[in-house]
């Protein structure tokens, strides 16, 4: 695989997609821990859905090989309100596609468009303090450690990039 991919703003039809991650135990356990059901999964799946309405150019995204359209993951680059400063940066990959790169090619696309909106001065991102590819993309990526903290009883450390 060459790395090539490309992001597309989930909607309502891509229930399936968001479902085919976050039911993967190997894809959660770095995230919550445990793979969600499908009950669960579709409360969340609105809620992913909502925020995509905020602003057209930040939300969660499918994540696909360019080439053949194949399913990669989730890239999120989500702002919390309209004229926010700030917004967070996270991805989910299914396990195939892992040590490939892909996680570096999707972090440099997530800042590359939070560097074009003006009114963006801060992308964070939470990541399982255990996640050292995770941490090593971000760090490669000029993200900096700024707190270890407890997030729904998990811990988590908050890296930050200052635009």
């Amino acid at each position: 695989m060459d790395n090539k991919i490309k992001l597309e703003k989930f909607n309502e039809k891509d229930f399936l997609y968001f479902f085919q991650l976050v039911n993967n135990e190997k894809v959660m356990e770095m995230i919550t821990e445990r793979a969600i059901e499908v009950d669960e999964a579709k409360i969340d799946f609105e809620k992913l859905i909502e925020k995509n309405q905020i602003n057209e150019h930040f939300g969660n995204f499918k994540v696909f090989n360019a080439e053949t359209n194949e399913f990669i993951g989730l890239a999120k680059l989500e702002i919390k309100e309209k004229n926010s400063p700030e917004v967070e940066l996270g991805y989910m990959i299914l396990p195939k596609y892992w040590g490939k790169g892909i996680g570096n090619k999707i972090g440099e696309q997530l800042i590359k468009i939070g560097r074009n909106q003006e009114s963006i001065q801060r992308i964070f991102a939470i990541i399982d303090p255990k996640n050292l590819a995770s941490r090593k993309i971000l760090t490669n990526n000029g993200f900096t450690s700024k707190e270890f903290k407890d997030f729904d009883g998990l811990p988590g450390e908050v890296l930050e990039l200052t635009l």
